[in-house]
């Protein structure tokens, strides 16, 4: 039994039209966000790695950890992680052993190089958290009031994959 009263059928409609509405932002948030980081990149002439690595870098930060525990964070996909995290220890972003327990794991941390690249990551980011606020875009109750209806999706998704199946 809901809590809510029940919604007429136009109210079910206008929720399902702003709730997909809401899931197309996101997607394209998150495309848009992998292609400000692309331009920034570009701009300081890192070609040689990506979008998506940089970002798992940035992620990582100072933290030891294995591709499962980025997998169960929930920021990346299975074989897309496997794959990055490969080539970013060939190309000397990361180092990484294998777990002295499991040895099936391996855990990765950044190099000096991998480091940097984080870096450049925190200052875009630095810089576009000055620039909105700056601007009007979003203020200190606005950016809060999206994490926790985010934070509020995410755990109703996640529930939504605990229970059901």
């Amino acid at each position: 039994m809901s809590m809510h009263s029940p919604m007429s059928k136009a109210q079910n409609d206008a929720f399902m039209g702003s709730y997909l509405e809401a899931l197309a932002l996101v997607e394209r948030l998150h495309r848009l966000l992998l292609d400000v980081i692309k331009d920034e990149f570009e701009r300081v002439g890192v070609l040689e790695i990506n979008a998506v690595q940089a970002l798992l870098l940035f992620n990582i930060g100072d933290h030891e950890v294995t591709a499962g525990e980025l997998k169960t964070r929930g920021y990346y996909q299975g074989s897309n992680v496997s794959y990055n995290l490969k080539k970013l220890v060939e190309m000397g972003y990361m180092h990484h052993q294998r777990c002295e327990i499991d040895r099936r794991s391996v855990r990765v941390r950044l190099t000096e190089k991998g480091r940097n690249i984080r870096d450049v990551v925190t200052e875009l980011f630095s810089r576009h958290a000055d620039g909105l606020q700056e601007r009007g875009v979003l203020g200190p109750d606005g950016i809060t009031d999206i994490t926790h209806s985010l934070r509020r999706v995410e755990r109703y998704w996640a529930d939504q994959i605990r229970y059901i199946y």
